[in-house]
């Protein structure tokens, strides 16, 4: 299997006027050609700002990549995103990493048809003709699942549903055909039934043209189903990382069993929720040793002193652990 995305030691700090934000720790993850990773955590857990820093999103001041690299593999090559220049991540983004942000309606340009905002990224890229252009587009819209796309072809994003708006987001993000597809929060604002019809709609257009899907996203129940991997964040850090099967069936950090246990479950006996006591850290005062440990019920005196270390408990599942914590049978050594 082909990596074509591999991202080592990634940190992340904001320089603000109360204090140094320590956003991501030390992030490691890789992904696979046709492979779709979901990077899951709650609000603040550094994973968005993972993703922008990838793609030289992080506004400078106050932001700054303090270290890492990423990696990332074409067919021209391989190239560290970290170290190339603005002009070089703007070919970048879009032609070969397709992004689609949280809120469709922010995205697009409230004056223009959205036909228009499309054939602007094909006619400026690929130098099509107009004709060639909007023929590209309607096909487009049509892949995404928009109804009469000659017809919306000359519609304004008002005109549009937000999970409509959504999808010509997502469309904007394919149209010149990249290897990775990074989707922020792509489906929070719609209800569950338009939430599944897209992302049933990427996975096909996925099989379809043989892109790379890096999700960021809250909803651990939804990317159980629609992922291969998961990685969990907590505070900055990746606490774990397995197979969706794995993360679901035999979860190992403490965090992650708080968030399978946070929702309820459509199929088996009905189970009690039980939620995760306290809140976030502040990431300018982040906790010594583990970042979970004041709010986690298992924690034992040496995790408030010293830091896990991500440990790969068996091929492909790895986990933020300390010498001698506990583990289910099938990790002990």
């Amino acid at each position: 299997m082909t990596t074509i995305l591999e991202v080592r030691d990634l940190v992340t700090k904001f320089y603000t006027l109360d204090g140094v934000v320590n956003a991501v720790n030390g992030v490691s993850f890789d992904l696979d050609a046709g492979e779709t990773l979901a990077i899951v955590g709650e609000s603040g857990s550094g994973k968005s700002v993972t993703m922008m820093s990838l793609l030289g999103l992080i506004p400078c001041p106050p932001g700054k990549i303090e270290g890492g690299t990423a990696h990332f593999t074409t067919e021209e090559g391989s190239r560290d995103l970290l170290q190339l220049s603005i002009d070089e991540l703007r070919e970048v983004r879009g032609g070969q990493i397709g992004f689609v942000f949280q809120d469709p309606i922010s995205t697009l340009n409230p004056i223009l048809t959205i036909g228009e905002q499309i054939t602007e990224t094909l006619t400026r890229h690929l130098k099509l003709t107009k004709h060639e252009a909007r023929e590209r587009t309607i096909k487009l819209l049509a892949s995404v699942g928009i109804p009469d796309p000659e017809l919306r072809y000359k519609a304004y994003p008002f005109q549009f549903s937000g999970g409509m708006r959504q999808r010509v987001v997502i469309a904007i993000a394919l149209a010149l055909r990249p290897s990775l597809l990074i989707m922020d929060e792509p489906t929070t604002a719609l209800d569950v039934v338009v939430q599944k019809d897209i992302l049933q709609q990427i996975e096909r257009l996925k099989e379809e043209l043989g892109f790379s899907i890096l999700f960021i996203t809250h909803d651990l129940s939804l990317m159980v189903e629609f992922s291969d991997r998961i990685g969990i964040m907590y505070a900055g850090e990746l606490v774990e990382m397995a197979s969706a099967e794995r993360i679901l069936n035999e979860p190992v950090h403490p965090y992650t069993q708080g968030l399978l246990t946070s929702f309820p479950s459509v199929t088996g006996e009905k189970t009690r929720l039980s939620g995760i006591p306290g809140s976030p850290p502040n990431l300018m005062h982040p906790p010594k040793g583990c970042r979970f440990h004041p709010r986690c019920t298992k924690c034992q005196h040496k995790e408030t002193e010293v830091a896990p270390v991500l440990t790969e408990l068996r091929p492909g599942h790895w986990v933020a652990i300390h010498e001698g914590m506990p583990l289910p049978d099938w990790a002990q050594k």
